[in-house]
């Protein structure tokens, strides 16, 4: 069978342009050009897909088969084409009816040729054959180009229906999760699955359950920004000069300290300014003053002034590290249920944008007696986090398996540089000793850190103690009347 490619090669047809022509038309449409109008970030993380949908385009043309007739007709005229004019005039006859069984577009053209040569009277010279197989290329060419078309039609419409689908998931999922160009374009990647209405506008749901929990929304933008500085020293070769405050003695002392003999008339004690009063002691009080005999205060005091020293300078800067993935683990117990999961589920929903927009990983674990694993931001990320949206809390609390299984993740080179997030009200027995061991030799080794996100106010002091952070949210009934009140 004869492919589109080589036709085109043969024909020389440029199928670029022709894809060109059919991509620009569409993005054209006046329903796309108002929701790009909306959503700015949606249409530039699209213009990075256009790449792949032109070699996919191409592809896919190249892979077309060219239809029996248009094919005959082809091989016809190649072999028109090697003919000289006497053996053309011989066999046009045949090519003629050739063309007219396959019922082919140019066949009332070449009849008409024919009979305005009169070719019984006709020199036999090449000039009525370049002349026919110029006409005949043309309709050829017309007819491949017309195919092109025809397939360029039907990948329009099947692009155009993944289009606004994928528009639709973007436009409806990016007041939730997308807030920057970042988050946009992740989005737009994770738009690729088949899904239906009604299992994304869950997460529009939880996003808007979220909107009405701000308290929530706020601690998992304080968990998931947070970061750890590291401290680097850079030490100098040569001396700098600094300036230090240097204590000395002051000038004009202002503090009492005692009393000493002295000659100094304005700090004299009372009694001593008595004697000068009485005119027996007088002489006696001139003869101390001289002497330097008579009692008076003591002051002193202490005075700061600025010195100019030389010393080797160390200098110190923090070093932010750059923030890693998220290790999410979700208590899913009967404990958990109710409106503890839809908050639990809704904090995961706002860890998985803080992810999208720092361009970081969001992998879920959800543990009672048995583990359950999503990554929410793969390629499929928007269909794992519907499913992970759906599932069920009820069962026990098997809190050990799930940190085991926490360290084994991020003792992967993926994950080495993770964060867990362990979401419960830790409501579970005693964690063994091994576990508690193997947390701690992370915290350490690798300086990863576990944060505890408790949902309860009766969660075991004892389980919360091996995490390097605590962050509160009681879904008690009082303090869901408090934050209720307040709001």
């Amino acid at each position: 069978m004869l492919s589109l490619e080589t036709l085109d090669l043969l024909l020389s047809i440029t199928e670029g342009e022709l894809i060109e022509e059919m991509i620009i038309g569409m993005l054209a449409a006046p329903q796309l050009v108002v929701f790009f109008n909306k959503f700015p970030a949606i249409r530039r993380a699209l213009n990075q897909d256009l790449p792949r949908w032109r070699l996919q385009l191409k592809e896919r043309i190249h892979q077309a088969l060219v239809p029996p007739t248009l094919a005959q007709e082809f091989y016809r005229y190649q072999q028109c084409q090697l003919e000289n004019p006497t053996q053309f005039l011989h066999n046009l006859n045949d090519t003629l009816d050739f063309l007219r069984q396959l019922i082919s577009p140019f066949y009332e053209q070449a009849r008409k040729m024919t009979d305005a040569a009169d070719l019984p009277n006709h020199r036999l010279d090449s000039s009525f054959q370049t002349l026919f197989l110029q006409r005949w290329r043309i309709s050829l060419t017309l007819q491949a180009t017309l195919f092109h078309h025809q397939l360029l039609e039907q990948e329009r419409e099947q692009l155009m229906a993944e289009l606004q689908e994928r528009l639709a998931i973007s436009g409806a999922l990016e007041p939730v999760l997308a807030e920057n160009d970042t988050a946009a374009g992740r989005l737009w990647d994770m738009s690729k699955g088949h899904l239906q209405r009604g299992d994304y506008l869950r997460l529009v749901e939880y996003g808007n359950f979220l909107q009405q929990q701000p308290e929530l929304q706020k601690l998992a933008e304080q968990l998931g920004r947070s970061y750890e500085a590291k401290a680097v020293q850079q030490q100098d070769a040569q001396p700098e000069p600094f300036r230090v405050m240097v204590k000395v003695p002051a000038i004009q002392p202002e503090e009492v300290s005692g009393i000493h003999q002295s000659d100094d008339i304005l700090r004299l004690l009372p009694p001593e300014l008595a004697a000068l009063g009485i005119e027996e002691l007088e002489f006696e009080f001139y003869r101390r003053l001289l002497e330097k005999r008579l009692l008076s205060y003591r002051l002193q005091g202490d005075a700061w002034h600025e010195q100019t020293l030389m010393r080797q300078v160390t200098h110190k800067q923090q070093d932010r590290q750059p923030r890693g993935p998220f290790i999410v683990c979700v208590d899913t117990s009967g404990s958990m249920g109710g409106f503890n999961e839809q908050c639990a589920k809704a904090f995961c929903l706002a860890l998985l944008r803080i992810a999208l927009a720092d361009n970081r990983r969001c992998y879920i674990m959800l543990f009672a007696n048995q583990i359950v694993h999503y990554e929410l931001t793969a390629a499929s990320g928007i269909e794992q986090a519907i499913r992970f949206l759906g599932q069920h809390f009820r069962g026990g609390t098997d809190l050990a398996a799930c940190l085991s299984a926490t360290v084994t993740k991020m003792a992967e080179s993926d994950w080495f540089d993770a964060d867990a997030v362990i979401i419960s009200d830790f409501i579970a027995q005693r964690l063994p000793d091994e576990v508690i061991k193997r947390v701690k030799s992370q915290q350490q080794s690798h300086q990863q850190r576990f944060h505890a996100v408790a949902m309860s106010a009766y969660g075991k002091p004892g389980i919360m103690r091996i995490f390097d952070h605590i962050w509160r949210f009681d879904t008690g009934l009082k303090s869901r009347l408090m934050r209720r009140w307040r709001h």
